[in-house]
C-alpha cells in the first residue's frame, strides 16, 4: 500500500514506525526540517519537507495514488483541508485527526465523507476511554475489552500476595482453566510465554479471560484488598479529563485540580451538569491533596501536559496511600522511566491514536486494534473469512510467526479461550496478540485463500 502521514509529530512517527515494520511505502510530510532529520534512516520511509497543504508537495509526494493519506498535525483546519487535497487529488482513504468533539456525531460522518475526509479521530476522546477503563477495575494496570466484552485481556501486575508464583504455566493454564497467559514483561524482556515459563514477583502478566471470570483473576493475583474506585482525583484540566469526566460512571466522584483560573472557569462551564467539583490548585500541592480527601481517594490521574509532572505527582499519590495512580505521559522517551518507577498505568494518546489509524491499513476484516506500549505489541481483533488459512487446521498446526498469540474467539456472540487444539471457524471474531510482528502477515491468516 501507499500512505502518505501529513505531520511529523509523535502521531505521525509512531505510525511510521508500525508501517516501517510491514515494509509499506510511506512517505511523511512536514514543514519542520528538525521533526523529519534521520527519520528517513531510522524507518523505511520517504520524507518530504514542505506544506502538508501544498499541491505541490502532495503531487511530489504522490497523493494521486495513495492508498491511505492521514492527517495528524497539530492543526486540525490543515489537516481537514489536507485531506480534501488529497482526495480531490485521487486518494482512495483519508483520516484527520480532529480536536472538536462535536464533529464526531454520527449524523456528520456522510456530511464529511462528502467533502473527502473518510475517517475522523480525537486522541482525546480514546485516551478518556482507556483511563475509565482502568478506573473500572482498581487492581488492573489495563484493561480492554474484547468482542464487546465478551472476552477481557487484563494487564496485572504482580507481587508476592499473588498465589500463581513460581509454577510453570503448564500447570496453570490447562483447557478447562478460566485463563490465558499472553505476555509477560519482566524487567526490560517481553516474554512469549511457553508451558515451562513460570511467574514471578514484580511481572507485569497480561491475561485473556471471560468477563465472567475476572473475580477469579483478582483473587489468584492477591488483588482482593484493593477498593474499587469510588472517589477520584484528576490534576490537570485538559481535553482528556473533560471527556473522562463525562463518561465516568455515576457511581464515581470526581475532582478536578487545575491551575490555571481561567481554565477552571471554562471547566465549569463544560462540566456543570455532571457532579465533577473543580478546584483551584496545584494538584502536587501535599496540603491541597490532604485537604481534598486524598486518604480516602482510590484513584489519582495526572493529565497535565508534562510528563515529569505527571510521573512525580503519581508518586506522591502513592506514598499518601493511593492504590489506582494513572499518568499521561506523551514524551514515549519517559514511557520506561516511568514504568520502573512503578508509578502505575501509563496512558499515551499519540500510541493509541496511531494503532487506531494503523487499523484502516489491514486488508482483513479487523474490527479493534490497540498498541500495548509496555510490551512493545498489538491487539486486534480479526474476522476469520470462509475459507481462510486459520479455518483449515487446528491452532497447534497453523505456523503461526514466534510472537503471535491467538488468545480467544467470539462465536455467536459467546466468548471462548483457545488452546492448540481449538479450530477457528468461519466468522468467528479471533483476539490476535502480536509482539514485534508485522501485523499485515498475520492478516493473510484471515483472508480467503484458494490454497493453504
Amino acid at each position: 500500500m501507499k500512505i502518505i502521514i501529513a505531520g511529523a509529530g509523535a502521531v505521525g512517527t509512531h505510525l511510521a514506525k508500525l508501517l516501517s515494520r510491514d515494509n509499506q511505502d510511506c512517505t511523511l510530510i512536514d514543514e519542520d526540517e528538525d521533526r523529519l532529520a534521520g527519520l528517513d534512516g531510522e524507518y523505511d520511509i520517504m520524507t518530504v519537507q514542505d506544506s502538508p497543504t501544498s499541491i505541490r508537495a502532495l503531487n511530489e509526494a504522490g497523493a494521486q495514488d495513495a492508498d491511505l493519506f492521514v492527517g495528524v498535525t497539530p492543526d486540525e483546519s490543515r489537516n481537514m483541508n489536507a485531506c480534501m487535497i488529497a482526495h480531490a487529488m485521487g486518494a482512495k482513504k483519508t483520516v484527520a485527526r480532529i480536536d472538536n468533539y462535536e464533529y464526531l456525531a454520527p449524523n456528520l460522518s456522510s456530511f464529511f465523507k462528502k467533502m473527502g475526509i473518510d475517517s475522523l479521530i480525537y486522541p482525546e476522546v480514546l485516551a478518556a476511554r482507556d483511563i475509565n477503563n482502568c478506573l473500572s477495575l482498581s487492581w488492573a494496570r489495563q484493561q480492554w475489552d474484547v468482542f464487546g466484552g465478551t472476552l477481557v485481556l487484563l494487564g496485572v501486575k504482580l507481587y508476592a500476595t499473588c498465589e500463581i508464583l513460581n509454577q510453570p504455566l503448564r500447570t496453570l493454564c490447562g483447557p478447562d482453566d478460566p485463563y490465558l497467559v499472553v505476555a509477560i514483561k519482566r524487567g526490560t524482556d517481553t516474554i512469549i510465554p511457553g508451558g515451562n515459563d513460570e511467574l514471578r514477583e514484580r511481572d507485569m502478566v497480561f491475561f485473556m479471560t471471560r468477563r465472567e471470570d475476572v473475580p477469579y483473576i483478582r483473587r489468584i493475583v492477591g488483588k482482593d484488598h484493593y477498593p474499587d474506585v469510588r472517589n477520584v482525583i484528576i490534576m490537570g484540566g485538559s481535553k482528556t479529563a473533560v471527556r473522562a469526566s463525562l463518561k465516568s460512571p455515576d457511581n464515581m466522584k470526581i475532582k478536578v485540580i487545575e491551575r490555571n483560573e481561567e481554565r477552571c472557569e471554562r471547566l465549569n462551564q463544560l462540566l456543570g451538569e455532571t457532579d465533577t467539583m473543580v478546584i483551584h490548585g496545584d494538584g502536587r500541592d501535599i496540603g491541597l491533596l490532604e485537604e481534598e480527601g486524598i486518604k480516602n481517594t482510590q484513584a489519582f490521574v495526572a493529565l497535565t501536559e508534562h510528563a515529569e509532572t505527571n510521573i512525580l505527582a503519581c508518586l506522591t499519590a502513592k506514598r499518601l496511600g493511593v492504590r489506582k495512580t494513572i499518568a499521561m505521559v506523551e514524551n514515549l522517551d519517559y514511557v520506561k522511566m516511568a514504568e520502573e518507577l512503578d508509578i502505575g498505568t501509563i496512558i499515551n494518546k499519540k500510541t493509541i491514536a496511531a494503532s487506531h489509524i494503523y487499523q484502516m491499513m489491514l486488508d482483513a476484516k479487523v474490527s479493534n486494534m490497540r498498541s500495548l506500549m509496555l510490551v512493545d505489541s498489538e491487539v486486534a481483533e480479526f474476522t476469520a473469512a470462509q475459507g481462510s488459512p486459520v479455518t483449515k487446521k487446528p491452532v497447534k498446526a497453523l505456523g503461526l510467526p514466534f510472537g503471535v498469540t491467538i488468545g480467544g474467539l467470539a462465536r455467536n456472540g459467546k466468548g471462548m479461550l483457545v488452546n492448540g487444539n481449538s479450530q477457528i471457524e468461519a466468522g468467528d471474531a479471533v483476539m490476535v496478540f502480536c509482539h514485534e510482528q508485522n501485523m499485515k502477515k498475520i492478516e493473510k491468516y484471515f483472508k480467503t485463500a484458494s490454497l493453504w
